[in-house]
């Protein structure tokens, strides 16, 4: 028996730590990885790039022919009245065919309005890989906002009973005539302003947390700081601009959009050029007249017609024109990307360059101010410093730590937007343990597609 309790102790014991241990600590790359995988915004994004892919498919239906059953029937009734006779009469006719039609040739419309589709695709496929940049830099800041928020709630409480203090000590001296009614008036107005000031930080962080569920789409456990990035970002400010506008999806987008365009001015040329068409059809008729035999009749044709198109009102030429103007737009918009680009990097590496200064510059406030109130404390007790002089010195104290905290949050949020600028915060880039969404795998999937109302996933 006492073998028998002993092993269901070992059984049980780890299942009692595991329910009353708590629960393990959110790294920042863990919230990352969540937000890639749960992020409603990005995965809206994706759903609309599988539309995007349908594209394709349905370019390329200009290649393929076009079938199409047509049948019909009738009755017709008919009286003929004479002077000693009546005489009834019933018609029948119906008849059913198949056409298909195929189009040899149509100054290749078809062929731009696929090329364009398919550029239209991969400015896609790069536009949702700069969302999931964007998507992973606010989990970012959240993960990061939550950090900060988290050490200035503790700032704030150990100021709140640094100040409980003062005002206990502040009580004491004028029950015992070493201190004035004006002392302790101060140290309860130092006071109710510390509750106030906890009480915003505590809604601060609320909000910090609701904006995390949001991007991550999980309640946020341990949150601890977390550090600058650092792999992958270039010392150098200038390799990181040059980085940034050949590498990042925004402007491969734009790059893409410029083929795109291109190629939509070379449809709306074809529409210039001679059209060929061959149509083909069978049917079979028949017909009868109520008691007596019906006639049936087979017929099959094959069409080829050539089109040539010579004037249509003007507006094949303003087709082209616009379509011109719409690709020299979207050249335009390739330069304005890249510049884009190059301020979001010259911008980040000035503020996580002020960061790492004011972290520096904060620590040695931070350190200085606790020496001073060490000193004013000491002058106060000898009678040399009054209590609002230790509190103006608490005060000095509180605003260096909680400068510290947000020069910390702005270290690691402009690294990362750094990385951001640069194209580089990806699932790849920082490792993150979540499965890569492969959009090409859906376009892949469809783009030959003849038939099917289905989609992939099977919806």
């Amino acid at each position: 028996m006492s073998l028998r309790k002993a092993l269901l102790a070992a059984a049980v014991f780890p299942l009692l730590f595991a329910a009353v241990s708590p629960a393990s600590a959110e790294s920042l790359k863990g919230a990352l990885a969540k937000a890639y995988a749960n992020n409603p915004d990005l995965n809206a994004a994706r759903a609309a790039l599988r539309a995007t892919d349908e594209n394709v498919t349905i370019a390329k239906a200009g290649y393929r022919p076009q079938v199409g059953i047509s049948a019909s029937g009738s009755v017709n009734h008919l009286d003929h009245f004479s002077s000693d006779l009546i005489d009834d009469q019933t018609y029948r006719s119906g008849q059913i065919g198949i056409s298909v039609t195929q189009v040899i040739f149509d100054g290749f419309q078809t062929l731009s309005r696929i090329r364009s589709a398919e550029s239209g695709v991969y400015a896609g496929q790069e536009n949702v890989k700069a969302n999931e940049i964007q998507i992973l830099l606010s989990a970012v800041q959240a993960y990061a906002d939550i950090a900060r928020d988290q050490q200035v709630v503790s700032i704030r409480k150990q100021n709140l009973a640094f100040l409980n203090e003062q005002l206990s000590a502040a009580k004491t001296r004028l029950d015992v005539g070493e201190g004035t009614r004006t002392d302790v008036s101060q140290a309860e107005a130092q006071l109710a302003a510390g509750k106030a000031l906890l009480a915003a930080a505590v809604a601060q962080l609320k909000i910090s947390r609701a904006t995390y569920v949001q991007i991550v789409g999980e309640q946020p456990t341990d949150i601890s700081q977390p550090a600058p990035a650092s792999s992958g970002l270039p010392r150098n400010l200038d390799s990181a601009v040059q980085v940034a506008v050949t590498e990042h999806p925004s402007v491969k987008a734009a790059l893409h959009a410029v083929d795109a365009a291109g190629y939509q001015v070379d449809e709306a040329q074809g529409t210039l050029l001679p059209g060929v068409t061959i149509k083909g059809s069978f049917g079979r008729s028949g017909s009868d007249e109520a008691g007596t035999s019906g006639v049936d009749v087979n017929s099959s044709s094959i069409t080829a017609q050539l089109t040539i198109p010579i004037y249509q009102g003007g507006a094949e030429y303003g087709r082209v024109r616009q379509a011109k103007e719409n690709l020299g737009a979207q050249q335009i918009r390739v330069d304005s990307a890249r510049a884009q680009i190059q301020q979001m990097v010259v911008a980040a590496y000035a503020q996580l360059e002020a960061a790492q200064a004011a972290i520096s510059a904060n620590q040695q406030q931070l350190k200085a101010a606790k020496l001073a109130l060490e000193g004013v404390i000491e002058e106060r007790n000898v009678g040399q410093a009054t209590t609002l002089d230790v509190l103006n010195a608490q005060q000095q104290v509180l605003n260096a730590k909680e400068s510290l905290a947000q020069s910390g949050r702005n270290a690691v949020v402009s690294s990362y937007s750094a990385l951001a600028a640069m194209g580089r915060l990806t699932v790849a880039d920082q490792g993150l343990q979540v499965a890569e969404y492969r959009a090409n795998d859906h376009y892949e999937a469809v783009k030959d597609k003849w038939f099917g109302l289905r989609t992939v996933d099977g919806k």
